[in-house]
């Protein structure tokens, strides 16, 4: 049978999936400035690439993110093997990112672009986090303050940030 391959309505389902957890209407975040960015001041083949992923990624071992605003993270080890990931999510269908974590979460693609020396290398650990926080201001002054911090503390160059 073949896999239903239709455009999702994530508006839709986001909607629907916060009405059913008892959250009010979920308003969208609207930013009134561009995002700020940076010119990479070497070419990709020297520089420290990061990962942030917002899949709800994590290793075996560690703890499952529960599904209700956790604002924690996690830290994978960049040569932890990707049979090891495990994923948990509430806002998207589990199946393809358990047969294949690289579907949110790009690590063996970035391993392969580093020992082609596509890009310079990669940080020691790639952070993430269970995406569709519901509040804006917790996101905002608790989560990615932590996750700046340590990207710091990591001394890339650039960051792949992959939202789901």
């Amino acid at each position: 049978m073949e896999e239903d391959r239709r455009p999702i309505d994530y508006i839709a389902l986001t909607k629907a999936t916060y009405d059913r957890l008892g959250y009010q209407p979920y308003r969208w975040a609207v930013s009134e400035q561009p995002p700020p960015m940076a010119v990479l001041d070497k070419p990709l083949s020297e520089a420290r690439l990061g990962l942030i992923a917002s899949g709800g990624i994590y290793r075996h071992g560690q703890v499952a993110f529960t599904h209700r605003d956790d604002i924690t993270h996690r830290e994978i080890p960049a040569d932890t093997d990707t049979g090891d990931l495990r994923v948990t999510h509430f806002a998207f269908n589990l199946a393809a990112a358990r047969l294949d974590p690289n579907v949110i979460f790009p690590i063996d693609t970035l391993r392969t672009l580093a020992a082609e020396g596509v890009v310079g290398g990669l940080a020691p650990y790639a952070l993430t986090f269970m995406g569709g926080i519901y509040s804006q201001r917790r996101l905002a002054d608790q989560l990615i303050p932590v996750l700046v911090d340590r990207i710091l503390d990591l001394e890339v160059d650039a960051v792949l940030l992959v939202p789901v």
